[in-house]
């Protein structure tokens, strides 16, 4: 056989398992909701068993519980949790950005701005449902930048843990985004200016911030 292996397609179990996922991650599926196996094998044209399976992944991911009588569950995170994600992102993504202002590239701080750019330009033109996407890539980039042995990977299985339903997003709401975008412009000067106590202590402003928001919301 000549070229390029095919991919071996996705597995059911695997289908039903990123599927579902997202929906959680997403907030679709809501906290408190109840899956069961037959409901979703039918919405998604599969059989049960793939469904068990993927559910089991799902309680291992600790985005599920079963209970007696009640079968598989989404969890339902309170306050505790919330305060504890955002605590744990603003810890993992500051001290990126610390560990960034060291030893960013020119290159890596010009791709940077040009995300910016990018979502400054987007939110003057109202296209607000681009942005929490963005800001994620923006973050996820300087700690990447930062901590590319492990902590990139750390901070996406943080930011994994929880699910943001996508109205939650405080880049929906016009009275944030001047203010989340200057932080972005802090952090980008400090960055520049090899200044890592000042990228870390906006990162950890700006991450907090999301937080608070988040639980008036």
């Amino acid at each position: 056989m000549s070229g390029i292996e095919p991919r071996p397609p996705m597995s059911k179990a695997e289908y039903v398992y990123s599927v579902l996922l997202d929906d959680i991650r997403s907030a679709r599926i809501p906290g408190g909701t109840a899956l069961r196996a037959g409901e979703v094998a039918k919405r998604l044209g599969v059989s049960v068993t793939p469904v068990r399976e993927a559910l089991r992944r799902l309680e291992k991911d600790r985005l599920i519980s079963y209970e007696a009588h009640h079968g598989a569950t989404v969890v339902d995170l309170g306050e505790e949790a919330l305060a504890e994600y955002y605590g744990l992102r603003a810890v993992v993504e500051g001290l990126g950005a610390r560990l960034a202002a060291a030893r960013i590239t020119q290159p890596e701080l010009a791709a940077l701005r040009e995300l910016h750019a990018a979502m400054a330009d987007d939110a003057a033109h109202g296209r607000n449902d681009r942005l929490g996407e963005q800001s994620m890539g923006f973050h996820l980039r300087i700690v990447d930048i930062g901590g590319p042995a492990f902590l990139g990977a750390h901070a996406r299985s943080v930011r994994n843990s929880v699910p943001v339903p996508a109205e939650a997003s405080l880049w929906l709401d016009e009275t944030q985004v001047k203010a989340q975008l200057e932080a972005h412009e802090g952090i980008l000067a400090a960055l520049e200016a090899g200044d890592g106590d000042t990228a870390e202590r906006i990162m950890i402003g700006h991450v907090r911030q999301a937080g608070d928001y988040r639980s008036h919301h």
